[in-house]
């Protein structure tokens, strides 16, 4: 299953070494977020949110609409 944060990523063109030193953590790490093998810290998510100028409900499906 493709993950929100994996769709946002690609449509940036950005690799997951880009997005793991943005977020200070590992390349293996943040792959096991898109992978949905461990769950994305509320901190990170927030982090994430803010890149991409989304709302974490756009990032959790909650909506389709990318900001509230």
């Amino acid at each position: 299953m493709r993950t929100r944060i994996r769709e946002l990523r690609e449509d940036r063109d950005l690799t997951q070494t880009e997005i793991s030193k943005l977020l200070n953590i590992s390349q293996v790490a943040y792959s096991y977020y898109e992978l949905n093998k461990r769950n994305i810290p509320l901190e990170t998510l927030c982090k994430l949110a803010d890149f991409y100028n989304v709302s974490l409900d756009y990032i959790l499906y909650r909506t389709e609409e990318k900001s509230s």
